[in-house]
């Protein structure tokens, strides 16, 4: 069941200066967001992530390894365009969240300062209350301890012992509820093209648990949603394509089928004149 139905500008005199000097933003019409999954595609700079992160704050969701979308000093001009916008709902919910990639490398650094800092004091309290009795003991250390089991519990043993993708893996999924709506920009930051497959059924899951997606992204892979809305941000307006006719996924398609075709004008086997190419090394076991 698609929750947001669809986003628009409010008929007002809009302001000056970012993010309405974006042109995608000054001149957006109705997006009909009416489907499970809706994907925003184009260059960086085109506005696919602020409409992202203004949608986020008109749709008031929580925000995953972040403070508060109403507070977050980094997002002053997208909450302006959200008190711009116009939403439509099917059904109105506060169910699920907003992640950006960038947030996520913060918070795991975030956990494993969390719980280092608990371990810490766990281990002042050891030497500081060695001769007191146990009960003394289990009060004083009691909130450390549960603090440790709570982040275990939620984000395993160690967030450094997981890959970057797995740890975005398991927060991801961690997170997920029925009928939750998630925006997310550039999941794919985090994951390798095999971590992308997998992050790929667990938004099929979500959608048939009843959720909902709206993800800016550059990634081929993540294009290829069966069913998606595909909307590309270009030249200053905001149109849907099919994936077959992406410009992105026709060039890494090409690239892949011919990668010396672009090379030879990038990499030129022979250096520039006055420069010298690091030596080759030979493979182990190879023969001159």
């Amino acid at each position: 069941m698609s929750q947001l139905l669809s986003a628009s500008l409010k008929e007002v005199d809009l302001p000056d200066g970012f993010p309405f000097s974006v042109p995608v933003i000054r001149s957006l019409g109705t997006l009909d967001l009416g489907v499970p999954v809706s994907l925003f595609v184009g260059e960086n700079g085109s506005g696919k992530s602020t409409l992202l992160e203004g949608l986020a704050v008109a749709a008031n969701l929580p925000a995953v390894a972040s403070g508060s979308l109403s507070k977050d000093p980094t997002l002053a001009a997208q909450r302006e365009l959200a008190r711009n916008l116009k939403l439509a709902w099917m059904t109105r919910s506060h169910r699920g969240f907003f992640l950006r990639a960038e947030d996520f490398f913060g918070f795991q650094k975030d956990i494993v300062q969390r719980r280092v800092e608990h371990e810490a004091e766990l281990g002042r309290l050891e030497v500081e209350l060695k001769d007191a009795s146990p009960l003394a003991r289990n009060l004083a250390m009691g909130v450390h301890r549960g603090s440790i089991d709570a982040l275990t519990s939620r984000y395993g043993e160690s967030p450094d012992a997981r890959s970057h993708g797995e740890a975005f893996l398991h927060l991801f999924k961690s997170r997920l509820v029925p009928q939750g709506l998630y925006l997310l920009d550039e999941p794919e930051a985090a994951l390798s093209p095999q971590s992308q497959l997998a992050f790929l059924s667990m938004v099929r899951d979500a959608v048939e648990d009843g959720g909902q997606f709206i993800i800016a992204t550059h990634s081929p892979i993540l294009m290829a949603i069966p069913g998606a809305r595909v909307f590309v941000f270009d030249g200053g307006e905001v149109r849907i394509e099919s994936y077959e006719d992406l410009e992105s996924v026709t060039l890494v398609k090409e690239f892949l089928q011919s990668p010396g075709r672009y090379l030879r004008h990038l990499w030129p086997t022979e250096p520039p004149q006055g420069q010298e190419y690091l030596p080759k090394v030979e493979p182990p076991g190879s023969s001159r």
